[in-house]
């Protein structure tokens, strides 16, 4: 069962001939809200106001799976140790 759930847009992509390093942010509302506030994005900005994630992929066969603005959620699972 997931813990908390983020919302993280692609920022910017650092791309070399053996790895993508690719940098999520919060998501937020940038174009305006109408008269009630309501939008996904001013949901998780709301409960998840600063978020900065950088990851560095390696594996080939993700390289130019990101692209900048695309939106994902990340799911935070405890991981347990088992042996």
């Amino acid at each position: 069962m997931s813990i908390m759930k983020a919302k993280l847009k692609v920022v910017n992509l650092n791309k070399s001939a053996d790895s993508e390093t690719i940098n999520f942010v919060g998501v937020s509302k940038s174009d305006g809200y109408d008269e009630t506030g309501l939008d996904e994005n001013n949901t998780f900005a709301k409960y998840t106001p600063c978020a900065d994630l950088r990851i560095v992929v390696t594996n080939p066969a993700l390289f130019n799976t990101f692209e900048i603005g695309q939106e994902y959620y990340l799911d935070f699972v405890l991981a347990k140790n088992e042996v």
